[in-house]
């Protein structure tokens, strides 16, 4: 044999030394399957494939001084660093140049914790001597870096940017020491303040979910010791009887559910009501009213009236709303052709319907991008439609009076079937069309009545919050009225300012301001004033001016949560000028009034108004109105 044979035979044996202590380093870092194997065979049966994590030394030196034997002999003894069953495919022996090709030089690196520390993160370490990784793995790994890549920490003193103050401190360090899977970036930061991305967030939590699954696999886990499993057992029977209690309670709430949800009225329906209970009476002295004098003091007796409103409040989309409203009533009315003898003296929520529930309302309100639609067939108002700035619109929980509520001559008319159309021009200004017919003439088909030749409203209105500080609103309404049916002032105000040609039918134009100043949340100052231009529609073309204003003060929770003190000073509908008759004095509105918030759902409102110089005729005297209201909302 030549002497390349002979070396090749001195270095076999250390050769096939090498591969066991590689194979069970390889074996200890990961087993490769079956199917990897047997790919592995088919492609390369009789060579030894060395991956990038294999050690073996720098350099081998063959002597060819001295005999085979004697070299063979002087070889060392290689010992496994742990006993491995390995299987070595056997090698075909080539030339020495071959072997030099399968197996490059390459130098041993001496493990100091020191040099471990400068370890790059492209090499390799799994246990024994570090070896750099391959070229393709070195570019991989640094194209990795550069993409913001990021390598595994064992202690969150290697995170720069995350200090022992940070909020989030104790929850990092727990995930680092405990389970060993947080990952931070090669420059050695978490960026813990940085959005995080779902590739981010997908390796992070698979690196946290692998931890904790190999720690359950090989039972070194201390996150869960007999300590901990005998505490919780403990805790369990301390706490058996509130268990216990809390698990009826459940099963109860959960039986009362069922039943609730057996016998439900509906799925998409909910019952909201109101009544109200009014004790009321009114004192005046000598007037002269309706062309008779009248020399009693108190022309009316004290009484007690009711008013009851059921709504049902339907909703198929959780953003429209079906509302139905039931409503029965026995109010005193104290109006002209009563014993006040004045619409001056009426109440908010007079009324009078048989003791017989009546459909009072009915219509729907649905979103339409940023606009809100109303449409109904029958008691669809203005004021629901238009945002009314004034905090005594409701006549069940603010002013007492009919004229105290809101701007008459802009507000009410003749309405109740209709369309209307809310527009949010911003987040501070909204504007508001309608136009609605008289609820007697909507559905009646007769010549002069119906939708559009009857008695109809038609109204404007850009409503603007300057914050929440200041509310404005600037309306006009057109409307008309058929022969028998004039009411121009919405039945308060003088009977001339209601009525200023007759009972003949009778268009206006009006204009009104509303304003509502609000320098905190204890005190609101705010009014409205009103004009209006009424033409003569048949019988002649004349024409009349009415003005109607008024201050408001409000005192929100004065005393209690809910409560609100109230005052109103204004001048009621008045016919200024005219072609006709004209009011010759000034009368004046003056209110006051607390609602006591009792409960949620009760409240107690005593009032008193007064109206000077009633129907604006100086030779009447004042009206005095007292009334006790209870409200019961439920």
């Amino acid at each position: 044999m030549n002497k390349t044979f002979w070396n090749l035979l001195l270095v076999s044996p250390a050769m096939l030394g090498m591969s066991a202590i590689v194979s069970a380093t390889a074996i200890a870092q990961e087993a490769p399957t079956a199917s990897e194997t047997t790919e592995a065979a088919k492609s390369q049966p009789s060579e030894l494939t060395v991956t990038e994590s294999i050690k073996i030394p720098e350099t081998l030196t063959l002597n060819t001084s001295v005999s085979p034997v004697e070299q063979l002999a002087a070889i060392p003894k290689l010992e496994p660093a742990a006993e491995v069953t390995t299987t070595v495919t056997p090698l075909e022996i080539g030339s020495a140049s071959q072997i030099s090709e399968n197996f490059p030089q390459i130098s041993p690196i001496q493990a100091t914790p020191e040099k471990l520390a400068q370890v790059p993160a492209n090499q390799v370490q799994m246990g024994g001597p570090i070896l750099p990784a391959s070229p393709s793995a070195q570019s991989n790994s640094q194209k990795a870096q550069s993409s913001n890549a990021m390598g595994q920490v064992t202690s969150v003193s290697q995170l720069s940017d995350v200090q022992p103050t940070d909020w989030a401190f104790q929850a990092l360090q727990s995930l680092v020491e405990r389970y060993g899977c947080i990952a931070g970036y090669p420059d050695g930061t978490f960026r813990g303040n940085r959005a995080l991305t779902r590739y981010e967030f997908a390796a992070g939590l698979n690196a946290c979910l692998d931890q904790v699954s190999r720690l359950i696999a090989t039972a070194t886990a201390n996150f869960v010791t007999k300590e901990d499993l005998a505490i919780l057992q403990r805790l369990q029977e301390e706490f058996a009887a509130e268990l216990a209690t809390l698990r009826g309670r459940v099963d109860a709430l959960e039986a009362r559910t069922t039943e609730l949800e057996a016998n439900q009225f509906s799925t998409t329906t909910k019952l909201a009501g109101e009544a109200i209970f009014a004790i009321s009476d009114t004192y005046q002295g000598d007037i002269s009213l309706n062309n008779k004098d009248n020399n009693d003091d108190d022309p009316t007796e004290t009484n007690l009236g009711y008013r009851v409103r059921l709504n049902l409040l339907t909703s198929f989309t959780g953003r429209d709303l079906l509302k139905t409203r039931l409503q029965a009533r026995n109010v005193a009315e104290y109006q002209k052709n009563t014993a006040a003898g004045t619409n001056m003296a009426r109440l908010a929520f007079d009324g009078e319907s048989g003791n017989t529930f009546t459909l009072d309302e009915l219509y729907y309100r649905f979103p339409a991008g940023r606009a809100t639609v109303f449409i109904g067939p029958t008691g669809l108002n203005l004021d629901t439609i238009t945002p009314v700035i004034t905090p005594f619109n409701s006549s069940g929980t603010g002013s007492v009076s009919r004229f105290g509520q809101r701007n008459p001559n802009v507000y009410r008319g003749a309405d109740g079937a209709g369309i209307g159309i809310n527009y949010d021009l911003s987040k501070s200004a909204r504007a508001t069309i309608a136009y609605l017919a008289a609820n007697s003439d909507a559905p009646d088909p007769s010549d002069g009545r119906g939708l559009f030749t009857g008695s109809y409203s038609a109204l404007a209105q850009l409503a603007f919050s300057l914050g929440d500080k200041f509310d404005v609103g600037l309306t006009y309404t057109h409307k008309y009225y058929r022969s028998g049916a004039v009411t121009v002032s919405g039945g308060t105000g003088s009977s001339l300012a209601n009525r200023p040609f007759g009972n003949v039918a009778t268009s206006s134009d009006d204009f009104g301001i509303q304003v509502n100043f609000k320098p905190s949340k204890s005190f609101n100052l705010g009014g409205w004033f009103g004009y209006t231009r009424a033409t003569q529609e048949r019988g002649g073309d004349d024409k009349a001016t009415i003005l109607n204003g008024a201050i408001t003060l409000a005192f929100p929770d004065l005393g209690r949560r809910g409560n609100l003190l109230g005052f109103i000073v204004g001048v009621p509908p008045k016919v200024t000028s005219s072609d006709g008759a004209e009011d010759d004095a000034t009368s004046l509105h003056v209110e006051g009034f607390y609602r006591l918030q009792v409960t949620d759902f009760i409240s107690i409102t005593p009032a008193v108004y007064m109206i000077t110089n009633p129907e604006h005729n100086e030779d009447n005297d004042t009206i005095w109105v007292g009334v006790l209201r209870t409200t019961f909302s439920f």
